[in-house]
């Protein structure tokens, strides 16, 4: 007979509990410890060998050839996915709600049913006839998929049986539930006993799989953490609700690049691929302003020119305000007291406003010496370059450190028209530059806002 177990589990880290506690001890959160009920030995595990038993072998003799990646003719998608999508992958989207996560996936359905593949699309927020009417305002004529409207893991996995599907699309996980969990669909248990089900499923038939995952108000993914690391990719959608471009990032993937992005127009008819997303980025640059500089970051494989601005203008309180969107508050503090520090600026007494435009989120350490001429030329108020780009790491002494790829980044400068990189003189030696396009090397800072701030 199966016996019935109480325990307290935490809704945003996972931690269990015999005893309700007012405040969680694994990620110290208030009031998030929900009370769940378990069925010990209400049903058996079984692993991805679905229960058959199997000898271990030497990795020698483990056949190395690659299974065929589905191109799912997303040009953008199969970049963030490595290539393609690998069969029997088990890849978790997340995203902020309205963000077109559902829009993706229903593209991506319909564009891998033409081209012979069979797609089973299930659902348990929306109905057979919503998805129905959003394809058709889509523009989907008709697509050959299969769609199942169903939250019961038991059920869905008798349709995979019935269907026999290449490509398996759940939207979303936290709608699912099993039957032998005694907890509400959404909970900690339940996502992490539907995921386990839906991982052994994909490996052992070999289905794509897609399971589209909600996010917490802090923009990581509601659940267990334990989630992001059973399945083999994990992509965040981001961008603004009320901004047309949508950015596909990977955070995690065992078959291709980390941090690789895909960038997306959220159109009437749906998301459209950005083939060049430096010239959507640098479409609306002003020219002739103070505190406007253009990096050229690396986004995975990908370099991206965006427009970095600043505004820094006298306070009017004790404390100066320091607000950055788009990178490090912190780094943004640390290139300020640089500036004071090595060139002399009082900074202390002056408001300071740094944005990278067109919503991107900017993490590496390259885009340090464009932050920080934005900030100087903001100060002086003498326009920049409109024809520079600008390419640095600054240390704490003010001296410029060379950076990863410079090549790239050049020739991703030369490809839309500037006439002027300043990048470490490290980087100088052993570069391969267009002949046309001027490569100006430098030692710290001072070297470097002489070059392109004017006056």
């Amino acid at each position: 007979m199966s016996k019935y177990k109480t325990k307290y589990a935490c809704q945003e880290c996972g931690y269990e509990s015999p005893k309700w506690m007012g405040k969680c001890p694994g990620c110290n959160s208030w009031n998030t410890l929900v009370e769940e009920v378990t069925v010990k030995a209400a049903h058996r595990h079984e692993g991805l060998s679905g229960g058959q038993r199997q000898a271990a072998i030497p990795l020698t003799q483990v056949a190395s050839a690659e299974d065929p990646r589905m191109d799912t003719t997303i040009g953008e998608l199969n970049r963030v996915l490595g290539g393609g999508l690998v069969p029997g992958s088990l890849i978790l989207v997340g995203g902020d709600p309205g963000i077109g996560k559902s829009t993706l996936l229903l593209q991506t359905s319909f564009t891998l049913a033409h081209q012979g593949a069979k797609v089973l699309y299930v659902s348990g927020e929306e109905s057979a006839k919503q998805i129905k009417l959003r394809a058709d305002r889509l523009n989907m004529q008709t697509p050959p998929m299969f769609v199942l409207a169903e939250n019961d893991l038991d059920l869905i996995e008798q349709h995979i049986n019935q269907v026999d599907p290449h490509v398996l699309i759940i939207d979303s996980i936290q709608t699912v539930f099993h039957p032998a969990v005694q907890s509400a669909a959404g909970s900690v248990a339940q996502v992490r006993e539907a995921t386990a089900q839906l991982m052994r499923i994909a490996k052992g038939k070999g289905i794509g799989t897609f399971i589209v995952g909600h996010v917490t108000k802090e923009g990581s993914i509601a659940g267990p953490r334990m989630l992001e690391h059973m399945v083999d990719a994990v992509l965040y959608f981001e961008g603004e609700r009320h901004n047309t471009f949508r950015i596909l990032r990977a955070v995690k993937n065992r078959f291709g690049s980390t941090n690789e992005i895909g960038i997306f127009e959220m159109k009437d008819r749906g998301l459209e691929e950005v083939a060049n997303p430096s010239e959507i980025f640098l479409a609306e640059r002003p020219h002739g302003v103070a505190g406007s500089t253009v990096v050229a970051s690396m986004e995975g494989t990908r370099p991206v020119l965006v427009e970095l601005q600043a505004l820094v203008a006298p306070t009017s309180f004790v404390t100066p305000r320091r607000m950055a969107t788009g990178v490090d508050h912190q780094r943004v503090a640390m290139i300020m007291a640089v500036l004071e520090k090595r060139m002399g600026m009082m900074l202390q007494n002056q408001d300071a406003y740094v944005n990278v435009a067109g919503g991107v989120r900017l993490d590496e350490p390259a885009v340090d010496l464009a932050i920080a001429v934005s900030i100087a030329s903001s100060f002086r108020d003498h326009a920049t370059n409109p024809h520079d780009v600008v390419i640095g790491e600054i240390g704490l002494t003010g001296e410029v450190r060379g950076v990863s790829r410079i090549e790239q980044r050049v020739r991703e400068a030369h490809k839309l028209g500037f006439k002027r990189v300043i990048i470490p003189e490290k980087n100088i030696r052993g570069l391969e530059a267009p002949d046309d396009i001027q490569v100006i090397g430098v030692n710290n800072v001072a070297e470097a806002l002489n070059e392109v701030i004017r006056g």
